[in-house]
């Protein structure tokens, strides 16, 4: 990814930090944009997972078994926690996939083969021979921890998802797997790689194949925040549609509402210049009789008409007109008169009073009438004369109070319906009204005509009103629930503006890195296939992805041409290529920096290909397994081949299982070694028997000779480019060692004459090269050889062998 990353230096940062710089630099961008964008990306899981995410690449130590697949008794698989190529190698039926998916499982709780469909499979997962405990535990290296972590999943029931795995890391205690941080990561960069997964890599939908190329490009935590952006969009979008199709349901129940003048000042509310006025629809709601006007309010006016307490009213008239009965029957009596009297007597004292000087009669003009004799005698008469007229007074007294009285209860309401106009004027006139009798007759008349005026109008208003308040009841609870619809959608106007803008940009910074990633990616995956293809006629040119991670029509896009000529990629491939190409795809992601898992586990990749091929595959995991530490399991013997004959580094762990399931791991040695230890073991026996150094000895020398030329011809083919196919079948056809050596001496990949290659032989390893592979020939034949000292005879063929596989000595 070297080529992308260049160009544009900041990629080279991980994509969190990326994004906080970017966001930084982003002048244009307001802030509470950049506080909704750094929200979703805390959102997303990358940056929770990161903070207990390990600061160095993540390697596999001893990996310990027991009763998993078809490991019983507990096993271990030694790993080296460092960048290198493991190749674990045994045949069909040993454990070696077993310890595959054990590690798998481990680090994820599944695999392709125990998740199957199929029923069997239930029960695949258990061993059949220890079954009573299953468990699964590595070691881990962390750089920049001060010692190794341990991960162990254990099971506790029958399923295969009955299982609970813990992370005990130093100077971090121990917590469930889920806590350690690895959950995104893991689903972005998953290390692993079974043979299910390489065909589903090619032979899945298109739209899985899309899946599993953009899982590698590692922008889960991009685009796990453009989805939560998204949502949020949805969310926003939700409310006011919500409110949109409130409306319209109101529109209609308003206009149902005939002759209710709340009805049509809720629609004027709703439809304000400006915005919804909020006052009016909260009175409306709440039914404030502010809100009221027009034909409602006149009935609301009618409903609550009433007329004068008729009790009080005929208790005053009843009251008044006692005392103008009272009143009537003093007139004419002496009382009356007396009272008259009195009051003329008044009169003349008065006038007296004030014209003391003029004693004559104001009326006969009688002289000397009037004088102080006169006045007592006047004064002590209209005394007797008052005490005589009192209970007139008292009468006139009542009917003065008693109109008051009635009087007082005449008033008119500050506002009252029109069509009680009438009867309210008519007793409002009473007021004026002096004479008492009459007063009594008009105000009780007035009084009962308008009772009953105010009480038939109020029964039909009410019963007006109950029916508008009934309409009004069913369209009050729309008006209410739209006000709050509509309050919302207000509120997350700006929001949306807002959530529109990061939601953009994060897409737009998605689409920037996916194309840089996927330009790395692309030119990763055919350099990868230049050296998988080898002799392959199939020229991979582009890999591309169509469509968004989000769209329904979404796929995979590889170009090939077969000679030259454009050709459809997996109709054209055979099964050994397209294995090729799917490894093409995966082992880009394994070598991803962002990644925190420091190795690969790669099940079973070298099926369907032919040596070519997996020369090729040789020289790719020995390139990743610079930075990377590579554990293949095969049961392809080619596979450690390829390695050795191309000088390539790796060490090879060999799986057996005996009894019972119980798997032992050992680490295979060189071979040519392995043999000449076995000679030398023998040579160095005491009373060996004869037949043993005549026969067996030579036997396992020339074993170590036959390795030694076969690896030194396959590293002559490297080097001059001869038909893998046509090596491997001439190497099977030849069986003894002088024409086995032309493959390693000569660049033609022929069988040379005898006396031709032991020329050459002598040539470049001495004169007692060509006698010491006639005598370890000669102990396949009855008569053997028996050397004269086993042990200086077992020493020069292994110096002969060291030098046939120097590569400088064979050039």
């Amino acid at each position: 990814m070297d080529d992308a990353t260049d160009q544009n230096p900041d990629h080279a940062l991980p994509l969190p930090e990326l994004v906080e710089a970017r966001l930084a630099d982003d002048r244009k961008l307001a802030e509470p944009v950049k506080a909704l964008i750094r929200e979703a990306l805390e959102d997303s899981g990358n940056t929770k997972d990161s903070a207990h995410t390990s600061t160095g690449p993540l390697y596999l130590g001893k990996v310990t078994v027991t009763g998993f697949r078809g490991v019983g008794s507990e096993a271990r698989l030694k790993l080296r926690p460092q960048p290198g190529v493991t190749l674990v190698v045994g045949r069909n039926g040993s454990g070696k996939s077993s310890f595959a998916e054990a590690i798998e499982t481990l680090f994820t709780g599944t695999n392709a083969h125990c998740s199957g469909g199929h029923p069997s499979h239930a029960v695949r997962w258990r061993n059949l021979h220890n079954g009573e405990r299953t468990f699964v535990e590595a070691k881990l290296t962390v750089q920049c921890d001060p010692s190794p972590s341990t991960l162990t999943r254990a099971w506790t029931g029958d399923a295969f998802t009955d299982s609970r795995a813990v992370l005990k890391r130093p100077g971090r205690g121990t917590v469930p797997l889920e806590q350690a941080g690895w959950g995104q990561a893991m689903r972005t960069y998953r290390p692993f790689l079974s043979y299910v997964d390489l065909g589903n890599m090619i032979n899945g939908k298109p739209t899985e194949m899309y899946d599993n190329v953009a899982a590698i490009l590692g922008l889960e935590y991009l685009n796990a925040a453009v989805r939560r952006l998204a949502d949020r969009k949805k969310e926003l979008e939700a409310v006011q549609n919500a409110e949109k199709e409130k409306k319209q349901l109101l529109h209609a129940a308003l206009e149902a509402v005939e002759h209710d003048d709340r009805a049509l000042r809720a629609l004027l509310a709703m439809d304000e210049k400006g915005g919804p006025d909020y006052a009016a629809l909260d009175a409306l709601i709440t039914g404030s009789p502010t809100a009221d006007e027009g034909r409602l309010r006149e009935a609301r006016l009618k409903a609550d008409a009433q007329g004068p307490d008729l009790d009080r009213v005929g208790i005053a008239v009843d009251e008044l007109r006692c005392a103008v009965a009272d009143a009537d029957e003093l007139q004419g009596s002496a009382a009356a008169d007396a009272h008259s009297r009195a009051e003329l007597l008044q009169a003349a004292l008065t006038h007296s009073d004030r014209h003391a000087d003029d004693t004559a009669c104001p009326v006969c003009g009688t002289q000397q009438v009037l004088d102080q004799e006169w006045a007592r005698r006047a004064e002590a008469e209209i005394a007797a004369l008052l005490q005589e007229a009192e209970a007139v007074r008292r009468a006139e007294a009542d009917v003065r109070a008693g109109m008051r009285t009635l009087q007082d209860l005449i008033h008119l309401p500050r506002e009252f319906p029109a069509v009680l106009t009438d009867p309210w004027e008519a007793w409002g006139a009473c007021r004026g009204v002096t004479d008492p009798a009459e007063l009594a007759e008009r105000a009780l008349r007035a009084a009962l005509t308008l009772t009953d005026a105010c009480e038939i109008v109020a029964r039909s208003a009410r019963d007006e009103l109950a029916a508008m308040d009934e309409r009004w009841r069913e369209v009050v609870g729309l008006l209410a629930e739209w006000t709050k619809l509509r309050r919302e959608a207000d509120a997350v106007k700006l929001r949306k503006t807002e959530v529109n803008a990061a939601h953009t940009w994060v897409k737009k910074l998605t689409t920037e890195i996916r194309d840089l990633r996927l330009d790395a990616f692309a030119g990763h995956t055919q350099r990868i296939w230049e050296k998988l293809r080898q002799q392959s006629s199939v020229d991979l040119k582009h890999v591309g992805l169509h469509g968004t991670a989000r769209a329904t029509v979404r796929k995979l896009i590889m170009d090939v041409t077969v000679d030259d000529t454009e050709a459809p990629a997996l109709s054209v491939m055979s099964q050994g290529e397209l294995h090729s190409l799917a490894l093409s795809l995966f082992l880009p992601r394994a070598a991803i920096a962002d990644s925190p898992f420091g190795f690969v586990v790669i099940d079973d990749p070298v099926q369907s290909m032919d040596p070519a091929k997996v020369d090729g595959l040789a020289q790719v995991l020995d390139e990743l397994g610079r930075d990377r530490q590579v554990v293949v399991f095969t049961h392809d013997t080619r596979l450690p081949h390829a390695f050795r004959s191309q000088g390539l580094p790796v060490t090879v762990l060999k799986v057996d299982r005996g009894v019972e399931s119980q798997v032992k791991v050992e680490c295979e040695t060189d071979p040519v070694q392995e043999a000449i230890g076995d000679a030398m073991a023998l040579a160095k026996t005491e009373n060996c028997p004869e037949p043993a150094l005549r026969n067996v000895l030579p036997s396992l020398c020339r074993e170590a000779l036959t390795k030694a030329i076969v690896e030194a011809a396959w590293i002559r083919r490297s080097r001059t480019g001869q038909s893998a196919d046509g090596l491997q079948s001439a190497i099977d056809e030849t069986e003894r060692l002088i024409p086995l050596a032309s493959f390693a001496l000569f660049d033609d990949g022929r069988v040379h004459p005898d006396e031709e290659v032991k020329v050459r032989l002598r040539s470049l390893y001495g004169g007692e090269s060509t006698l010491l592979i006639r005598q370890c020939q000669q102990g396949a034949h009855p008569g053997g050889f028996l050397p004269p000292d086993p042990v200086a005879f077992v020493r020069k063929v292994e110096d002969l062998a060291g030098r046939i596989r120097k590569p400088e000595v064979n050039a």
